[in-house]
């Protein structure tokens, strides 16, 4: 997970519907080590996706880590859910980093977004 600054705080743009988000909801374990560093690289990865439009974190004061991926078709959440590195990821997760977590997929039919000038 990036650590990025107030001043660059901006959600992920609403792209034209039909698109697809990944949702998921974590809480970690006391001693999430190494997690910081296969976060990032899993962001690098998922960039080279064709299809992948974005992502937006939060974490909650309680410790609720949510992270939103968006991708414009099926194609390519698929494409990312089979990638063997994030495979990898995916279980040493569920080793060692998570305590739970949540994941729901659903297809964005309505979209819009608002910035102040």
């Amino acid at each position: 997970m990036s650590d990025h600054s107030e001043a660059s705080v901006v959600p992920v743009e609403a792209f034209e519907p039909p698109y697809y988000v990944a949702v998921f909801t974590s809480v970690f374990t006391e001693d999430p080590s190494g997690y910081g560093e296969t976060a990032a690289r899993m962001e690098d990865l998922v960039k080279d996706v064709p299809g992948f439009l974005g992502m937006d974190h939060a974490r909650t004061p309680g410790g609720l880590s949510i992270t939103v991926g968006y991708f414009r078709d099926a194609d390519a959440l698929t494409e990312w859910r089979s990638n063997a590195e994030h495979r990898a990821a995916q279980k040493r997760g569920r080793g060692e980093w998570y305590q739970s977590y949540t994941l729901h997929v659903a297809k964005v039919e309505r979209s819009h977004g608002f910035m102040r000038a």
